[in-house]
């Protein structure tokens, strides 16, 4: 069945308190959703945000962010008082995020919170507590330990916590257990307002499509708790690290910086680590989207301690083989493979193999040296079509910045005869393409331009930070993108 669906980070939800979370306006924005006639919110990882206030850069791969707890809940438990949070400077600015102030004020309230709910003794805390051990004790004393050492990365640690001997572990679970506690009990009040969340999109006939990068980073209770998993010396410094080559949109690649992953490893122990981390995506998710897909045919390893790029090379990684063995484990899942950029032949035959649906971005058909298969008329059923993603401008921004030709090409490709109906011509195109699903970022539906764009790929600073404002989502906009959905057989 084609279905439609809407793209739309946590933090973008607006919100009293400097950051989208799971609150009313949350409850609200799947209401808009089922009115609009969609059936898919798609969202970014869920983690809790480190490096450049990445999702892609999480300190855990199972932890959430706890930025996105509702305060107003927990104002309604009777654990913070509305004036205390309102005391609180999160940012001025209701259209973007300032992460600094968001994170010196987000953790003394939550503190505040955690030393009146007298949470040890909750009973459904401690069965979150236990049901999660197989990642949570680590994810809090990481943490814990973390802030002890000013948050510099766990590889400037001491020695003897820096390499887990179990002293020093002992010791640090002895001396920080109250912190522990506390960082325990963020992510027991992160799943209980998510979970809550979820069941309500649910119940709407809304499924959330979550993200799932295909790499964690260095600094981070994955990394510093698993050691075995990743290229690391004997010292746990990395001998090789992820990243893309030189393109066209980048003369010296993208260096990410993150750990690469000992494939053998995890093949012997029957990617049990692996299984662990995708079973726990399906508790968060619907659909996951599974990032830089072509990583496990081909993932390109770069000398650690490069500063760009440009001397990596290309190394075989487990192909088939993690599908065929999540199948068997897992059974069958939705999957949306991230397919994007330079394919070969060999990562066309692995998306193909495993049947899942890759991703044509609209944005990306428009150049008017050469046919291109994100062009509508190139698609397949089986895929994913989005106008652009979490990494691209917002239509109305790439649009205007378009050279030229392709502007030209772009105009008679999709009938644009003014500006103002950008916009919706792209959304048109993707709508009434014969992918089964369409997915169109709120930013385009509500014709923004550059301003609104989420993140320019390695750069820093001014990236995941947009925010949509109370009223951008009115009834006359939710008929509008029905209308369109119903029209082309998307309802």
């Amino acid at each position: 069945m084609r279905k439609g669906g809407i793209l739309l980070p946590v933090s973008s939800i607006p919100s009293k308190y400097g950051i989208g979370t799971f609150s009313k306006q949350a409850y609200e924005f799947v209401d808009f959703l089922e009115k609009a006639g969609q059936k898919y919110w798609q969202i970014l990882p869920l983690g809790p945000t480190g490096y450049g206030d990445s999702p892609y850069q999480s300190f855990s791969t199972f932890a959430g962010n706890p930025y996105y707890i509702d305060l107003e809940e927990l104002i309604g438990k009777g654990w913070l008082t509305r004036e205390e949070c309102e005391a609180c400077d999160f940012g001025a600015d209701e259209g973007y995020v300032d992460y600094e102030k968001v994170y010196l004020s987000r953790f003394k309230v939550l503190k505040k919170a955690y030393e009146r709910s007298e949470i040890g003794t909750d009973g459904d805390f401690l069965k979150f507590r236990e049901e999660n051990a197989f990642w949570l004790g680590d994810y809090a004393l990481y943490m814990a330990v973390k802030n002890s050492f000013d948050s510099v990365s766990w590889i400037e640690w001491d020695e003897d916590i820096r390499l887990r001997k179990e002293g020093a572990m002992a010791a640090c679970r002895e001396k920080y257990a109250a912190e522990v506690e506390f960082y325990e009990f963020q992510q027991y009040l992160f799943a209980s307002q998510w979970f809550a969340l979820k069941a309500y999109a649910n119940e709407k006939g809304i499924k959330i499509i979550g993200d799932i990068p295909i790499y964690v980073a260095f600094d981070s209770a994955d990394t510093w708790a698993n050691p075995e998993l990743f290229q690391l010396d004997e010292n746990c410094i990395p001998v090789g690290v992820a990243g893309c080559p030189p393109d066209s949109f980048s003369a010296t690649g993208q260096l990410w910086g993150n750990p690469l992953y000992r494939w053998e490893y995890h093949k012997e122990t029957g990617y049990e680590w692996w299984m662990r981390r995708i079973a726990y995506c399906y508790k968060l998710y619907d659909v996951v989207r599974i990032d830089h897909f072509r990583g496990f045919d081909e993932y390109y390893f770069i000398p650690y301690g490069d500063t760009t790029a440009e001397f990596g090379h290309w190394e075989k990684g487990p192909g088939y083989d993690i599908f065929k063995v999540m199948k068997e484990k897992l059974g069958k899942k939705a999957v949306i493979a991230e397919d994007l950029g330079f394919l070969t032949p060999s990562v066309l035959k692995l998306v193909k193999k495993t049947g899942y649906p890759g991703m044509k971005i609209l944005q990306f058909a428009f150049d008017s040296r050469e046919e291109s298969d994100y062009l509508p008329h190139n698609y397949t059923c089986n895929s994913v079509v989005y106008t652009g993603t979490h990494d691209n401008d917002t239509t109305m921004g790439w649009f205007d910045a378009l050279n030229r030709k392709d502007k030209s090409f772009a105009k008679r490709y999709l009938n644009i005869t003014s500006r103002k109906d950008v916009h919706w011509e792209f959304i048109r195109a993707a709508l009434a393409s014969v992918s089964d699903t369409a997915i169109i970022p709120m930013q385009d539906y509500l014709g923004l331009g550059a301003e609104a764009r989420i993140n320019i790929p390695s750069t820093l600073g001014n990236n995941w930070k947009w925010r949509m404002l109370d009223g951008q989502l009115t009834d006359e906009l939710a008929e509008k993108i029905r209308t369109m959905t119903k029209l082309y057989g998307r309802g």
